[in-house]
C-alpha cells in the first residue's frame, strides 16, 4: 500500500504561495494560521494579522513558511527597538505591544493548565508587568567568535548555532550593555587582548542596586593569560569587582566550564531586593530580573508571619529562603550544587538569618526520600518549590503528598511542566488557589507563574492578597485579539508564483 506525500494530502508544496489568516501565537514567537484546514507556522505574524506567505517546508502534519508581504496588521503590532530582532533568538515578541504581550501570556498558561493539567476553568490572574520592560536582565552570556584576529561577541540566532554579531542589546542592565563596549575595548588592548585568544563565552552578572558586577571567561583550557591580565580587563568594564576563568565546558557550546577559577577580586557581586542582601557568582542560579524578584516578594509577604516552617526545594543561592527566614519564617534549603549552597549560606550569614535557615546539598528526589528530607516536610506548614525548566519530579511531589504538606507554593518557568506537575498533586488531595503570571522575561515567549495549592483536608487559609498594580493594567486587552474578517470568506490559497 503506497502511502501518499505530505505534499498531496495538504496541496502544499515548497514555493508555494498562500493568504493565511494567523489566529495563535505559540511561545517560541511563531505565528499559526491554515491552509485548507493545515497548519502552518510562519515567524514574524501576528494573531488576526492575514500574510502572504511563501511555503519552505512540509511536513506530515504542518508547514512552516516564510512572510512574503503582510495584507492585514494587527493594531498590536509596534515597532522593534533591538535592530537584530527577527535575527537573534534572545527575544520573540518585541514586535507585540507590551500589554498585548501581557494579555497573551496569561492566555498560555490559561491553555496549558486547561490542555496538560486538566484544569478547566481556572481563574487565571492578571500577569504582573514590569515597570519599564527593557533593560532589566541582570545577566548577560555573550557567545565569541575569533573573525580576522579579533574577538566578536553575540548570540545564537534562533534555532541555531549561527553568531548574530551585536554591540549592544537593550534588554539587559544599562550597566551591561556598556559591557559589551568594554569587552570590545580589553579584546583589542595590547595589554589585554591576549586574555581573549581562546574565550569562547563571556558572562557578565550585575546588582541592580550595587552597580556591581563579575566577568567570567569560559576557555577550553585554563588561562594565565587572563589571570594575568585581569586587573586590565576590569579597568575597561565599569563597574567590575571580581573576574574569573571558567574552563574544560562539557561541550563545544556549553556557557560554562566544569572548573573555575577566580583569577582577580572578588567572587560575587551584591545586589539588594526589599532590603535582603545578596551575593552572587557568575555561575549561581539567580534570576535574572531583580525588580521582578521584588515584586514576587512582596505578593509573598503578607503569608509569611513569623514562625511559619517552610522548606523551599532547589533553592539555589537562598533568593527566596532568605527572603522568607528575614520575615520570620524558619527554613529549610535544599539543593544539589554545592556552590550555591556555600553562596546561599554566605547570604544567610550577612543577613543575620543564619539561625532560621538551613542548607542541604544533594538532589532534591534524593534527598526529600531520606529521614532528613522527610522531617523537614513532616514539620513544615508551606513547600516552596521553583524547579528548572523541566519541572519537577514524581518522587518530589510525592513526597511532599505523604508528608500532608498543608500549602505549596509552586513558582515556574514552563507553563506546559508545570500543569504537569499540578495535575499529580490535584490527584495527591491537593486544590488550586491563586494563579498570579509575573512577567520576568519580557519580550520573550517565558512567563513565570506562582500557584499556591491547597489540601483539600486542611483548615482553609486566606488567600493571597490581589497583586499590586502596574502602570500596564487598564491597557491590557482581551486575547486572543477579534479579527474582523474572521466572519467573511478569505482567499486562501494562490498558485505558485512564477520562477
Amino acid at each position: 500500500m503506497s502511502v501518499r506525500p505530505p505534499a498531496a494530502a495538504s496541496g502544499l508544496v515548497p514555493g508555494a504561495v498562500a493568504s493565511v489568516r494567523f489566529t495563535d501565537l505559540l511561545a517560541n514567537g511563531q505565528a499559526v494560521g491554515r491552509l485548507n484546514g493545515f497548519v502552518v507556522f510562519v515567524t514574524g505574524p501576528l494573531p488576526g494579522e492575514h500574510a502572504k506567505v511563501r511555503i519552505v517546508q512540509v511536513k506530515p502534519k504542518y508547514a512552516v513558511a516564510d512572510v512574503v508581504a503582510y495584507e492585514r496588521e494587527s493594531e498590536y503590532r509596534t515597532r522593534p527597538f533591538c535592530g537584530v530582532f527577527g535575527v537573534c533568538g534572545g527575544c520573540q515578541v518585541q514586535h507585540l505591544a507590551y500589554p498585548a504581550q501581557l494579555a497573551w501570556k496569561e492566555q498560555i498558561v490559561r491553555s496549558a493548565l486547561r490542555r496538560i493539567g486538566g484544569f478547566a476553568g481556572v481563574e487565571v490572574r492578571r500577569p504582573v508587568g514590569m515597570t519599564s520592560p527593557r533593560n532589566y536582565r541582570n545577566k548577560m552570556a555573550l557567545v565569541v567568535e575569533h573573525a580576522g584576529g579579533e574577538p566578536v561577541y553575540g548570540f545564537y540566532q534562533a534555532r541555531s548555532h549561527a553568531l548574530v554579531p551585536i554591540e549592544s542589546c537593550p534588554v539587559v542592565l544599562p550597566q551591561l550593555d556598556a559591557a559589551i563596549g568594554g569587552l570590545y575595548a580589553a579584546a583589542r588592548a595590547p595589554q589585554s587582548r591576549a586574555a581573549f585568544a581562546g574565550a569562547k563565552h563571556a558572562i557578565v552578572r550585575a546588582g541592580a542596586s550595587s552597580g556591581q558586577a563579575v566577568l567570567s571567561i569560559t576557555t577550553e583550557r585554563r588561562s594565565p593569560d587572563l589571570a594575568a591580565e585581569a586587573p586590565e580587563i576590569a579597568r575597561r568594564i565599569r563597574g567590575i569587582v571580581g573576574i574569573s576563568n571558567s574552563f574544560e565546558p562539557r561541550t563545544a557550546n556549553a556557557v560554562l566550564g566544569r572548573k573555575m577559577l577566580y583569577v582577580w577580586g572578588r567572587r560575587e557581586m551584591e545586589e539588594s531586593i526589599e532590603g535582603v542582601r545578596y551575593r552572587v557568582s557568575p555561575a549561581s542560579f539567580f534570576q535574572v530580573n531583580s525588580e521582578m524578584v521584588g515584586r514576587i516578594f512582596r505578593f509573598l509577604a503578607p503569608a509569611l508571619q513569623p514562625g511559619r516552617t517552610i522548606v523551599d526545594l532547589y533553592c539555589g543561592a537562598g533568593t527566596f529562603a532568605i527572603f522568607f527566614a528575614s520575615r520570620g519564617a524558619t527554613v529549610v534549603g535544599i539543593e544539589e550544587n554545592p556552590a550555591a549552597v556555600r553562596e546561599a549560606r554566605e547570604n544567610a550569614k550577612i543577613n543575620d538569618v543564619g539561625d532560621r535557615v538551613t542548607f542541604v546539598e544533594g538532589r532534591v528526589e534524593g534527598t526529600v526520600a531520606h529521614s532528613r528530607g522527610k522531617q523537614a516536610l513532616e514539620a513544615a506548614e508551606i513547600v516552596f518549590l521553583d524547579p528548572p525548566r523541566k519541572g519537577s519530579d514524581e518522587a518530589t511531589l510525592a513526597a511532599i503528598a505523604d508528608a500532608r504538606v498543608a500549602s505549596v507554593w509552586y513558582l515556574s518557568c514552563n507553563p506546559a511542566t508545570l500543569a504537569r506537575d499540578l495535575a499529580y498533586l490535584a490527584k495527591r488531595g491537593y486544590a488550586l488557589g491563586v494563579v498570579q503570571p509575573f512577567d520576568m522575561f519580557p519580550q520573550t515567549g517565558h512567563v513565570e507563574t506562582l500557584v499556591t495549592l491547597r489540601r483539600i483536608d486542611a483548615e482553609p487559609e486566606a488567600a493571597l492578597p490581589e497583586r499590586e498594580p502596574t502602570p500596564w493594567d487598564d491597557q491590557i486587552p482581551v486575547w486572543p485579539p477579534e479579527d474582523p474578517y474572521a466572519k467573511h470568506e478569505y482567499p486562501e490559497f494562490v498558485d505558485k508564483e512564477p520562477g
